[in-house]
């Protein structure tokens, strides 16, 4: 009896860690990734400057204001936005702001390879973004 107790208990543990999202996370430079993951993050890297230097928040470029924050950012598998998080801030609520309205607004992102997808249903890309003088972004 006991031990058909201890087989359903480890059964539903089984089945609970399989319900559960494979979530990868990037945080280290390209170089040290797999090279689907290393692509990933070049291609996500581009967009969010190329957007955030667009977008480059004016009332910290008109007061001088720069500084770096952390920010994590989660992707589905079909490259939607499922969660933005600031690890750290700046300490300058315009610059996270605008850290969060950049990401909004280059969403969504490309979609994961098939090789991403057999591992992993959310990833989690945590960056630091700097906010310099020259206007530019990340």
């Amino acid at each position: 009896m006991e031990i058909a107790s201890i087989q359903a208990q480890l059964s539903a543990q089984q089945q609970d860690q399989a319900r559960k999202p494979r979530v990868r996370r990037l945080t280290s430079a390209p170089s040290t990734m797999a090279h689907d993951d290393a692509i990933y993050l070049d291609n996500w890297r581009r967009r969010i400057e190329s957007v955030g230097n667009m977008n480059y928040p004016e009332e910290a470029r008109r007061n001088n204001i720069n500084g770096s924050l952390r920010l994590l950012v989660a992707i589905s598998p079909d490259g939607s936005v499922v969660d933005i998080e600031i690890l750290q801030s700046s300490g300058h609520s315009v610059l996270d702001n605008a850290a969060i309205r950049i990401v909004q607004m280059a969403a969504p992102f490309q979609p994961f390879t098939n090789e991403m997808r057999r591992t992993t249903d959310r990833l989690e890309i945590i960056r630091t973004w700097k906010f310099e003088n020259r206007a530019s972004v990340y």
